[in-house]
């Protein structure tokens, strides 16, 4: 088997995403300071947050049939240009004194809609450029590039912010077109396989979701991981305001959300390996336990670098979790259908996210940063009893190719429907 590393398809997609995840950290980052700095609002800021997640909630669904029936070659590089335009319009409005939040807040909701599109397409597409043996191995190398260059795009959002608003959306804009060439190098046919006369679009759409509802674990699953989606998109805006209030400056922030995702890179590290070892049983339980413990402690946090610190170990789980469900959905759900199936648990996980946002604004007007994170510690710790205490939890099959696994690796649904989760729950946010 060749090994990934000489993958031409597969090294052209991964480094187009290197380039454009570094430059959507930087934005991402400089989004929250420039509408403090502009308005003082942390419910602005909230609702910025939320025109930027809104897309999972109202475009995946439909989303996910288009990207069973179209050429996902086109989706990837679509994706990249319309999101390039977008946020090249940023930097144009500041210089000209121009910008408003309903401007920021239609940009994040178009980089929002293309990152949906292109994120399914790409975890569609990963199966056609990667041997069934060596997926493990791709998403957990996936994981690695969105957690290291999570490190490097906070800082550099700070930075480039303190020196000027614009930049860091200027880079953002420039690192998509980059990422679009990159695509352009992909040579292998990433159509999904002809079919008979397409069904209607929300029939499609119905047929994904109908999949991952139909087996109490995936129900069970989706629940949990939808609370702790919406726990740390909350999360995010929360310590950018907790850190500012101990007068961390723009830089210092971007410095500390950079070291919360260095346990997301250490994580992402050895993600393959922990694949084989743990059950999914394991892993869902001990990561809300371990999310209920670290959680609080943000509150007695007051530095940028402690903030930073206790990130670093909530991050780390994540990829974990990621890689062994992405990895598991790839291989039993059929191409074909792959795309309805993540756009239907992402619009079930990631539809919080908006309503986090607006509820982190809220939150932090009603109670300040430390009444918010006690709020959500809450939240978490519920989860993590419900999580132990649940039988659907608790009664799960392993997953195939771990070592408590069948020695037949029968999958743990029944063979039809052939589906599972096919979720992100930690990547963003990172938690």
């Amino acid at each position: 088997m060749t090994p990934l590393r000489r993958n031409r398809d597969f090294t052209a997609l991964w480094t187009g995403q290197v380039i454009s995840t570094l430059g959507a950290r930087i934005s991402a980052t400089a989004t929250p300071l420039l509408v403090l700095a502009a308005t003082g609002s942390p419910l602005d800021a909230g609702l910025v947050g939320a025109a930027g997640t809104l897309p999972h909630l109202i475009a995946s669904l439909p989303a996910g049939p288009l990207v069973d029936r179209w050429n996902r070659h086109r989706i990837l590089l679509a994706s990249e240009l319309v999101a390039a335009v977008a946020l090249l319009t940023v930097p144009l409005a500041i210089w000209s004194g121009v910008l408003t939040v309903a401007q920021m807040c239609a940009v994040v909701f178009v980089q929002g809609l293309c990152l949906v599109f292109f994120e399914l397409a790409e975890h569609a597409a990963l199966p056609m450029v990667v041997p069934p043996g060596q997926l493990a191995t791709a998403f957990a190398t996936n994981e690695a590039r969105s957690r290291g260059v999570t490190l490097a795009g906070p800082p550099l959002g700070g930075f480039l912010f303190t020196v000027d608003r614009a930049l860091p959306f200027l880079v953002d804009g420039i690192s998509y077109l980059l990422a679009a060439v990159s695509i352009l190098f992909l040579r292998r046919d990433l159509r999904p396989a002809a079919r008979g006369p397409a069904e209607p679009l929300w029939t499609s759409a119905l047929t994904g979701l109908r999949y991952v509802w139909r087996n109490r674990f995936i129900r069970a699953s989706l629940l949990l991981i939808a609370v702790s989606n919406l726990v740390f998109q909350a999360l995010i805006l929360v310590l950018v305001v907790h850190a500012g209030d101990h007068g961390a400056t723009p830089a210092r922030i971007g410095l500390m959300l950079g070291l919360y995702s260095v346990g997301g890179l250490l994580g992402a590290l050895i993600a393959a390996r922990v694949h084989s070892r743990l059950s999914l049983r394991v892993v869902l339980i001990g990561t809300y336990w371990i999310w209920s413990v670290l959680l609080p402690l943000f509150a007695w946090a007051s530095s940028p670098w402690q903030i930073g610190a206790i990130g670093a170990l909530t991050a780390f789980v994540g990829p974990i979790w990621n890689v062994m469900i992405l990895t598991y959905a790839s291989i039993t759900v059929p191409n074909e259908l792959l795309g309805r199936v993540m756009s239907a648990a992402n619009t079930l996980t990631w539809g919080v996210m908006p309503i986090a946002s607006l509820g982190a604004g809220v939150l932090l007007t009603a109670v300040g940063p430390v009444g918010a994170i006690g709020a959500l510690s809450a939240i978490m710790l519920t989860t993590a009893i419900a999580a132990t205490i649940s039988p659907t939890i608790r009664k799960s099959s392993p997953l195939p190719g771990t070592d408590d696994a069948a020695p037949d690796h029968t999958p743990p649904v029944p063979p039809a429907p052939r589906d599972q989760l096919p979720l992100d729950p930690a990547t963003r946010p990172p938690g």
